[in-house]
């Protein structure tokens, strides 16, 4: 769960990272680079631009994952638009000029990425979470029982497993399936908060 909530950073550092220590692709960062002795250095060789494309696709799945815990669209949908950027200045942009779209890109995403952990961590919009064994985990889960479909919010204890649960529609007893320690693992929309955590389940 830890790398999964970090996976946006992971790629955005990624992609400057590889800006950085390939100043012959990247002029903006050729200056820099000089002044550490890098000017002529490529990290990655004839493998940056494909380096660089993989680290602008990490950091577009972070911001999703983060959205579907802490349903903040906006850090994604700029996400996605600044990769788009990125993809189609490096694979389909004839000009001259394609790394202007390249440097928009970029610091958009740098920007999606900031944006999504000030959402996150500063205003803590997502209502329903909370902190377990010191990680942030999701609460609400919608169960669906798999016999009428019926659909219903609830939310997760921290303190106990649940084995048994009633749909109020049907009044089918639901248990977990083999593998799974609960009724949220099996059959809701967020698995349960031991499970969030990356720790076993009770």
């Amino acid at each position: 769960m830890k790398l999964l909530s970090n996976i946006d950073k992971f790629g955005t550092l990624g992609l400057f990272l590889t800006a950085i220590f390939s100043p012959c692709c990247f002029p903006l960062f050729a200056f820099g680079a000089s002044a550490l002795g890098l000017g002529s250095f490529e990290l990655f060789g004839g493998w940056t631009m494909w380096v660089f494309q993989i680290m602008a696709v990490i950091s577009i799945i972070g911001l999703y994952v983060s959205y579907r815990s802490h349903k903040n669209i906006m850090p994604t949908i700029i996400s996605v638009i600044s990769g788009g950027l990125i993809i189609f200045s490096y694979n389909f942009y004839d000009s001259d000029h394609w790394t202007i779209l390249l440097y928009i890109g970029m610091f958009g995403l740098l920007f999606a990425t900031g944006l999504n952990y000030y959402i996150n961590k500063k205003h803590m919009t997502c209502k329903t979470c909370t902190t377990y064994n010191g990680k942030t985990v999701e609460l609400n889960s919608t169960l669906t029982c798999p016999n009428c479909g019926h659909k219903k919010e609830e939310i997760m204890p921290t303190d106990a497993c649940v084995y048994f649960y009633e749909c109020e529609k049907c009044k089918s007893v639901l248990k977990p399936l083999k593998g799974d320690c609960c009724v949220y693992c099996s059959y809701g929309s967020e698995k349960c908060p031991p499970i969030q955590a990356g720790d076993k389940c009770c």
